[in-house]
């Protein structure tokens, strides 16, 4: 398929990317002005990203998120909403330079994995109970993603004190909160709903499936990571680098998929 939802991912991709640029010339100038034209390109991108999936979903009479390019595309935009709503609150133009490099990264994954879309679901895929594990697995790993973008500026911002970068201070607070939002939505969406939705596809709560694997492997790193930083032990540098883990443990669960096989290679 190279309808028109893909032609509007492309433009979405193009569009992020040029902002992210000027994200990172006016976090190094300061200009308002090449804030504010960022910020309205990386709105014009989250449009054309909207209207993609829409047009995905109206092609396809299902919601896209039954292969691994739909949910890399809702994770994305779960990203982009998530920006929005934080620059909405906080008017922090800066924090585009933290969001928009972690979305291009997503899209390039999405970009590299096969677009087909089918109107026809396998009996698996058509339960409410996938929908509901699969938007709130986005929605969490879309937060944990922020936090890592968060933790990259972090580290970056120790060696770095000029510019328009926001403080260590409030990037920590970001990682930290990011992470607390995830959690509770990863524990109810990727264990909770994905367990049940297993039993009724497959006949069975748990199977040690290599994706489930994955996901139990993220569940218990972010339940230490939340554990010590509640208690106050991995804060600052430490609660950086292991954001960054995290979203590495992230990637190669969701990619995983491609190589070993199991009863989610639903591609």
């Amino acid at each position: 398929m190279n309808g028109i939802d893909i032609r509007l991912f492309w433009i979405a991709f193009w569009v992020y990317l040029a902002s992210f640029l000027l994200f990172t010339l006016y976090s190094a100038i300061g200009k308002r002005r090449v804030g504010v034209v960022a910020t309205l390109l990386f709105f014009a991108a989250f449009v054309f990203h909207t209207f993609g999936i829409g047009a995905r979903w109206w092609v396809t009479m299902h919601p896209p998120l039954s292969t691994m390019y739909e949910y890399a595309l809702a994770m994305a935009w779960m990203v982009g909403l998530a920006f929005i709503f934080i620059l909405a609150r906080l008017r922090r133009m800066s924090l585009g330079v933290v969001v928009s490099p972690m979305l291009v990264m997503v899209l390039v994954i999405a970009s590299m994995l096969p677009k087909e879309a089918s109107k026809q679901l396998m009996p698996a895929l058509q339960s409410y109970w996938f929908y509901i594990h699969v938007t709130l697995a986005a929605l969490s790993e879309g937060a944990f993603i922020l936090a890592a973008g968060a933790g990259i500026m972090y580290l970056f911002k120790r060696r770095n004190e000029g510019g328009r970068l926001p403080s260590r201070d409030f990037l920590e607070e970001l990682i930290s909160r990011s992470i607390r939002i995830g959690y509770p939505l990863f524990t109810v969406g990727a264990l909770f709903a994905g367990a049940i939705w297993a039993q009724k596809a497959w006949g069975a709560f748990w199977s040690w499936d290599p994706k489930e694997t994955g996901s139990l492997v993220i569940w218990l790193f972010y339940t230490l990571l939340l554990h010590q930083d509640i208690r106050g032990r991995w804060r600052g540098r430490s609660l950086a680098i292991l954001s960054i883990v995290g979203l590495l443990i992230i990637i190669i669960s969701f990619l995983g998929n491609l190589f070993l096989g199991g009863m989610h290679a639903y591609i």
